[in-house]
């Protein structure tokens, strides 16, 4: 990480810490420049003293040790929604929301429940803060390999959970968007889990370049239909590709001739091809190119792979 990305980082986290009562931000605005940029998640949980989560673990914050209670984690709704906390936990169902930053909070607590559906919570027990980070130029290692004359090859995204999978494909989204080593191209970007754009009030709280259209909230199977029928893009991109109805859509719109993003749980082709829903896809080649995403001490490498599993 560089001393530019080291600062980016350890922005965003002070802006996520700003959602928290004085007596909670303080301490984590003490910590070191280096801590700040590689926290991933803020966690408050009722009974306990805060912790920090990054690549190297979930840790007590030094300096706070007193105990979060029930009521904190509700002032931090209230600061966090503008006031409006009720119209959040409206959203838990999905079990998180988005706010201002692209910061992701989710929340646990007593749920409501009406005919078989989540429907509010009640007295909060934890809430995590997902500290929102973009890594400009996080695709430059593997775009000039991925492009193809006139645009890209279909791509599929391998890494274990905290990879680094969602960071690439945001990075390769904007850079595709923004015609970086190429044209610009139109890409219709699937965001279920609010995750890659971060929609705030319409606005993407994170750069996913000027000529990506966003479906946020909205079951992947669902969005990749409607931006294929409505927004004619060239490319479609959609992280963690989960279910049988996911993989579906995504084998349509390879058979529209649309280039396809998208990222899923993996650590190598051969991981993939003894899971049956991964396997279909790679059989009927809807993908082209395979990116696994390995760790490599306290750094991460890409390696690019055609279908076949040859390196590329």
């Amino acid at each position: 990480m560089t001393t530019g990305q080291e600062e980016r980082a350890a922005e965003r986290f002070r802006q996520a810490a700003a959602l928290l009562p004085a007596w909670l931000r303080g301490p984590l605005e003490r910590l070191p420049r280096e801590e700040q940029a590689m926290t991933e998640e803020i966690r408050l949980r009722a009974g306990r003293a805060m912790t920090v989560g990054s690549p190297a673990g979930e840790k007590q914050v030094p300096g706070a040790g007193e105990i979060v209670r029930s009521s904190d984690l509700s002032l931090v709704l209230e600061v966090a929604t503008r006031a409006s906390a009720h119209t959040a936990l409206d959203r838990v169902q999905n079990g998180f929301f988005t706010v201002r930053g692209g910061h992701r909070i989710g929340l646990c607590g007593s749920a409501v429940v009406r005919e078989g559906a989540v429907h509010n919570l009640r007295q909060l027990s934890s809430l995590s803060i997902r500290v929102a980070r973009e890594v400009p130029g996080a695709a430059e290692a593997v775009l000039d390999v991925l492009r193809r004359p006139g645009g890209v090859h279909s791509t599929l995204i391998l890494s274990p959970p905290g990879g680094g999978k969602t960071t690439l494909l945001r990075d390769l989204v904007r850079s595709l968007s923004d015609g970086v080593e190429g044209p610009a191209l139109r890409v219709g970007l699937a965001d279920e889990r609010s995750e890659v754009a971060a929609l705030w009030e319409g606005m993407p709280q994170l750069d996913v370049g000027g000529h990506t259209d966003i479906l946020d909230g909205c079951p992947k199977a669902a969005a990749l239909m409607m931006l294929l029928r409505g927004m004619n893009p060239q490319v479609l991109a959609a992280d963690e590709i989960t279910a049988p109805e996911d993989a579906e859509a995504l084998e349509a719109a390879a058979n529209c001739g649309v280039a396809l993003l998208a990222t899923a749980h993996g650590t190598g082709p051969e991981d993939l091809r003894i899971r049956p829903l991964y396997r279909r896809l790679l059989e009927r080649k809807v993908f082209q190119r395979l990116v696994v995403i390995r760790r490599v001490g306290p750094g991460r490498v890409c390696e690019v792979r055609s279908l076949e599993g040859e390196r590329c």
